[in-house]
């Protein structure tokens, strides 16, 4: 990921958009892109793969932004997250179905 990283803030260095992307703008931008690839599954179970790559690609460069504008590790904060999850998700009560854990 460092690389993928290394090559999202080259690219926003060499077209100087790092000014224009605060969180509030990032997040405004994640939240749309994300209905962007919503809008793919609207109306039924046909996709169109690529269109739907590019859709979260959208998403997930928005969000690689996000972690560089507020310093964050992406590594750290997704390991921690899954630490949090596995306590609130144990695997004898989490396998096999998708209740949320307050209903355990």
């Amino acid at each position: 990921m460092d690389d993928v990283m290394s090559e999202l803030i080259k690219f926003q260095r060499e077209r100087d958009w790092k000014k224009f992307h605060s969180p509030e703008n990032l997040a405004k931008s994640i939240s749309i892109e994300a209905a962007e690839l919503l809008e793919h599954f609207q109306w039924g179970k046909e996709y169109d793969i690529e269109e739907v790559g590019e859709e979260l690609a959208d998403v997930l460069i928005y969000c690689m932004y996000m972690a560089d504008a507020l310093d964050l590790d992406i590594n750290e904060i997704i390991f921690d997250k899954m630490e949090k999850n596995a306590i609130k998700y144990p695997i004898d009560k989490s396998k096999g179905n998708a209740l949320k854990y307050t209903e355990f």
